[in-house]
């Protein structure tokens, strides 16, 4: 068997242009699915317990793309999985998605999506305290601005912050591990049978959880909502895959920030939650901090293509 592939941004400029176009439409459109299915899921939570809740989107969300992947023919190609690979990317898929969404029922939609908009920062930080990567002082202020933006989101002084809080960060981290393990998966492994992967994952962990919550049987309104809302969590797994194997990670990545004025709508729309002076300001640090990141992080490859 020949050695698995990793994901390689192309050397001639045309075809990294359209690569990048790619990853960058799949971001925005990922987020925005997303920001759909942790409405819908936020809204279930209310009458249901929290892994009651996750486990059933899980379970809907599972079949649906095992069903995708039937009819696309990939499922006939489950024999050249990397296995070990995948069931890494669900590991930190189950421990993010499932503290992600917890943490999310009891918090602000646009807190917990400003929380988990640090990812690109929370990335360069980790490069440089656990891989030794060089993060010059520019970067680290950028990092430290960020940070501070999120203080200022979720506000010490106020019910923001909480555990809750800590485990949106959390989670958030979980998720950075999962989008890097996705970078090495074989780009010849369908995307599909990726998002049945990490979709399985989040469902067993859900309902290891579940057991421990107990049950509460659902209304037929809230079971619709869950069955939507798993057709939205299937196409955003699908588009983050996508995402994160085309073009270059640190262009790509920034249209995450994308997701913090859908957010913003939506809670302002269903929920009625508008962020006050403070939380405004730290939104426009953490925004500004991360693109500034990517920034550098692009200016630093460039250089050191040119050495």
């Amino acid at each position: 068997m020949t050695a698995p592939r990793h994901v390689t941004v192309p050397s001639d400029a045309g075809a990294r242009a359209h690569a990048n176009r790619i990853g960058m439409i799949a971001m925005v459109a990922c987020f925005a699915v997303f920001i759909v299915n942790d409405t819908l899921v936020k809204d279930a939570s209310e009458g249901m317990p929290s892994g009651q809740t996750i486990f059933l989107r899980g379970c809907f969300s599972t079949i649906l793309t095992f069903i995708a992947a039937c009819i696309a023919g990939q499922w006939r190609l489950r024999a050249h999985m990397q296995m070990p690979v995948l069931c890494g990317r669900a590991a930190f898929d189950a421990i993010g998605s499932v503290g992600y969404l917890i943490a999310l029922f009891h918090l602000p939609i646009g807190n917990a999506t400003a929380i988990n908009s640090t990812a690109p920062l929370m990335l360069t930080a980790a490069a440089a305290l656990i891989l030794g990567e060089y993060v010059g002082f520019r970067r680290w202020s950028a990092i430290l601005v960020g940070f501070l933006g999120i203080v200022l989101v979720i506000q010490p002084a106020s019910d923001g912050f909480n555990a809750w809080s800590i485990l949106a960060l959390v989670a958030t981290a979980m998720n950075i591990g999962r989008d890097l393990v996705t970078r090495r998966i074989d780009p010849g492994t369908p995307a599909l049978l990726v998002t049945l992967i990490g979709s399985m994952g989040v469902t067993i962990a859900a309902g290891i959880f579940m057991l421990l919550e107990g049950w509460k049987p659902p209304s037929m309104g809230y079971l619709l909502e869950l069955l939507m809302a798993s057709g939205f969590l299937s196409a955003g797994y699908f588009l983050l895959v996508i995402a994160m194997r085309n073009g270059e990670i640190s262009l790509v990545s920034a249209f995450r920030y994308t997701a913090i004025p859908m957010a913003l709508l939506i809670g302002w729309l269903r929920w009625g939650e508008i962020p006050n002076a403070l939380a405004w300001l730290g939104l426009c640090l953490l925004v500004g901090a991360g693109l500034y990141v990517i920034h550098r992080e692009r200016v630093r490859r460039r250089h050191a293509l040119r050495s």
